[in-house]
């Protein structure tokens, strides 16, 4: 195992422990994250903040994982988020949704590249139509 799996394992870690501390650390300060709902986000202490709204949404969240690769600096982790929706949850539009109650199963994948024991970046990758379908925020598409 290197070291971009070293680091993920231990940023996966930290998620499941709600260990702000060392999920910050996992990330080089001027890190940059690419997410499907906000967008661009700059620096540890964005994607930092952008991972911990997902504890206040969905306290019990977890990440049901389904791969774990690795390929030289990089590192590739896919699977499934899982959480029930009992808290805030901020929109991209800045509102804020009150919870709905509802649990989620959503298949995300993340690819992040490590360079002297940091993620300087992480692309998260999930479907957003999957995600506000499950949360009630919109209806199913079905053809007919």
């Amino acid at each position: 195992m290197g070291q971009a799996r070293e680091v993920m394992d231990r940023l996966n870690r930290a998620m499941e422990a709600k260990d702000k501390e060392t999920l910050a650390r996992s990330y080089a300060t001027d890190a940059v994250a690419y997410t499907p709902d906000k967008g661009e986000l700059r620096g540890r202490d964005a994607i930092a903040g952008y991972l911990m709204e997902f504890w206040e949404a969905m306290p019990d969240v977890r990440y049901d994982q389904t791969g774990r690769y690795e390929a030289g600096d990089v590192a590739i982790d896919e699977g499934i988020v899982v959480g029930t929706n009992t808290g805030p949850m901020r929109m991209p539009t800045g509102e804020t949704l009150q919870p709905t109650g509802r649990q989620l199963r959503v298949h995300s994948c993340d690819v992040a590249t490590v360079e002297n024991g940091e993620i300087t970046t992480h692309h998260f990758y999930f479907d957003q139509v999957e995600f506000l379908t499950q949360l009630g925020l919109m209806r199913e598409l079905t053809s007919h």
